[in-house]
């Protein structure tokens, strides 16, 4: 379908020993038209128009979802790490693979399509749509653009993640 994969350069024990990251940046660099339509097509012509906005998980999901919102006119939330946002914001906390974090977002309304760039264990995922819907927005939808399969058939709520590119771990 897409030979976006082959762009994905494997860098092991980053950011800690153990962890193998996914690293993207030629995708950004050589391909970042395919990757924006290859993630467009993730979600039907009829999903787009009840989209109001994109919010992305900061921060590189920031980048993908600033350019899928050019692409389809539609506004952009940024999920923030914390401390990185005047108040008013609301906060969501949450573990990750090499330790603990935090996400907040501004209040607001509308329904939203939430992306980011890889899903992994899924906590970032979870706290990203939780402190989304605390803070009023509704989440109609989740993508990401690398699924590492690290959690099976992830699910928030009644939505799964659609993805472009997926490892088998």
């Amino acid at each position: 379908m897409h030979d976006l994969k082959r762009h994905i350069v494997d860098v092991p024990d980053f950011p800690k020993p153990g962890i193998l990251f996914r690293d993207f940046s030629a995708l950004l660099r050589y391909r970042l038209h395919e990757t924006v339509a290859a993630l467009s097509e993730q979600v039907t012509d009829e999903e787009w128009t009840q989209i109001d906005a994109l919010a992305g998980i900061e921060s590189r999901g920031f980048v993908l979802a600033a350019a899928l919102a050019t692409e389809h006119r539609k506004g952009l939330v940024m999920a923030r790490k914390q401390g990185k946002l005047p108040p008013p914001t609301v906060r969501e906390s949450y573990d990750l693979e090499y330790g603990t974090d935090a996400l907040e977002i501004k209040p607001g309304t509308g329904r939203i399509l939430l992306v980011d760039d890889v899903l992994a264990t899924g906590g970032t995922m979870r706290a990203a749509a939780n402190v989304c819907s605390s803070a009023g927005y509704n989440v109609i939808g989740i993508l990401v653009l690398i699924d590492l399969r690290l959690v099976q058939n992830f699910r928030w709520r009644s939505l799964s993640a659609r993805s472009v590119i997926r490892y088998d771990s």
